[in-house]
């Protein structure tokens, strides 16, 4: 029924097919000096269980794991053993993103801590390789509003799509009707703790 005289599907939309999951350095020690750490992680979390649904390939980093420990528990136990780096990039973890180049992933999801350092420079990075970059920004976030706020306007100005994590769930998804849309709808559904 949707197919008979449908639209082209946008190259300003992600699909669970073109697009990857990058979480930044959600950890420990680091997670208690921003602004509403819990509302982070509760977003990283259902961006996860959604990419775990839908097929989404995801990975994180962790920087300094020496002075700022491990990426959260809640976190950790979803994903594999998260990149280490010293540098503010994830730029410096090529490893990662020939991992998603080579299953012919274009377009990168991009979540974590902090939104005016490791963030913003990746996705700087990002966009300078070519990489089609999303920023869900309900899930990062820095230790003083302004310094997300100039970041997240930074990076758009620059090409990053600025996103939400309930958004990019549903582009993902992309239809209802299928077993999948009921898992994201759930995710969907729940309230937010407090942060």
């Amino acid at each position: 029924m949707d197919s008979f005289g449908s639209l082209p599907r946008s190259p300003m939309l992600m699909s669970a097919e073109d697009s990857a999951l990058l979480i930044i350095d959600v950890q420990e020690r680091l997670l208690p000096a921003v602004r509403s750490g819990g509302r982070v992680v509760w977003n990283c979390r259902r961006l996860l269980d959604g990419a775990q649904v839908l097929g989404v390939p995801a990975a994180a980093t962790e920087q300094y794991p020496k002075g700022l420990g491990p990426t959260v528990a809640e976190l950790r136990s979803r994903l594999s053993p998260p990149a280490e780096k010293l540098s503010f990039s994830c730029g410096s973890c090529g490893g990662l993103f020939e991992s998603f180049r080579s299953q012919n992933r274009h377009k990168i999801l991009v979540a974590g801590i902090e939104t005016h350092v490791c963030v913003a420079q990746t996705v700087l990075d990002l966009l300078a390789d070519g990489w089609t970059v999303f920023v869900a920004a309900d899930a990062v976030s820095s230790r003083f509003e302004h310094d997300e706020q100039f970041a997240l306007r930074r990076m758009e100005t620059s090409g990053a799509i600025i996103t939400t994590t309930e958004a990019a769930l549903f582009e993902w998804c992309r239809a209802a009707g299928t077993d999948a849309f009921k898992q994201i709808s759930r995710l969907a559904k729940e309230s937010c703790p407090e942060a």
